[in-house]
């Protein structure tokens, strides 16, 4: 859950939209990362609204004043039409609560709607997106997708552990490292061609499961 000051810090990273249309997604998308979420809400007297965060992630943008950079941006459309923006991560206030959006190197790491009083809910991706394909997948072949996820998870696992001991050994060659807890010697020496095959291994492990919204602090750190 989001603390009073992290919803505060969002508002404020938040800026008004232009009243821009939404554009529609297009083939082309998948290749640029575009991703496209929608959130219905519906309230007790029958009323709906219809927001869909936009998210951009290609290339370097800059803020308004110039002085800082960041990587992507939230966009939300409210009912069709540009109502506000935020670099990512993005928390941005919306009707009854705020949607939460953050990116990893694999992808999404979060896409949610976070009401005032009540659970998580995940938002709804577009179904032509990598995202929305992705789910699709899963609910049409799901004993298929329960095999590629957890294929996914034993090729992060091993490349967590791999490069875990590679790394202490390192670790422990370092003169104050060494003189307090002495040297490590790794009983692992994997030739290049396989410690690159386990991180390009890795890397698409991690990019399926941010295709599921699916992360792990720590294994899904390694994998991005």
């Amino acid at each position: 859950m989001l603390s009073d000051r992290q919803r505060r810090e969002g508002a404020n990273r938040t800026g008004a939209g232009d009243g821009r249309p939404l554009e529609p997604f297009r083939w082309w998308h998948l290749l640029s990362g575009r991703k496209l979420l929608r959130l219905p809400l519906t309230y007790a007297d029958g009323s709906r609204i219809d927001y869909v965060v936009d998210v951009r992630t290609s290339g370097k943008q800059a803020r308004d004043d110039d002085t800082d950079l960041y990587d992507g941006m939230a966009h939300l459309y409210l009912n069709g039409w540009h109502h506000s923006a935020s670099p990512l991560p993005a928390v941005m206030p919306v009707e009854g609560g705020v949607v939460e959006v953050s990116l990893g190197s694999a992808g999404l790491r979060r896409a949610h709607y976070l009401p005032d009083d009540g659970t998580a809910q995940r938002l709804i991706p577009h179904p032509k997106t990598a995202i929305g394909r992705r789910l699709r997948f899963d609910r049409e072949h799901p004993t298929l997708s329960h095999l590629l996820g957890a294929i996914s998870i034993i090729v992060l696992v091993i490349g967590v552990g791999v490069n875990g001991v590679q790394l202490l050994e390192q670790l422990s060659q370092i003169p104050p490292v060494a003189e307090r807890f002495g040297h490590f010697d790794s009983p692992l020496d994997l030739p290049l061609w396989l410690n690159i095959a386990l991180g390009f291994g890795a890397g698409l492990a991690a990019t399926e499961r941010a295709l599921r919204l699916k992360f792990h602090w720590l294994l899904d750190a390694f994998g991005a």
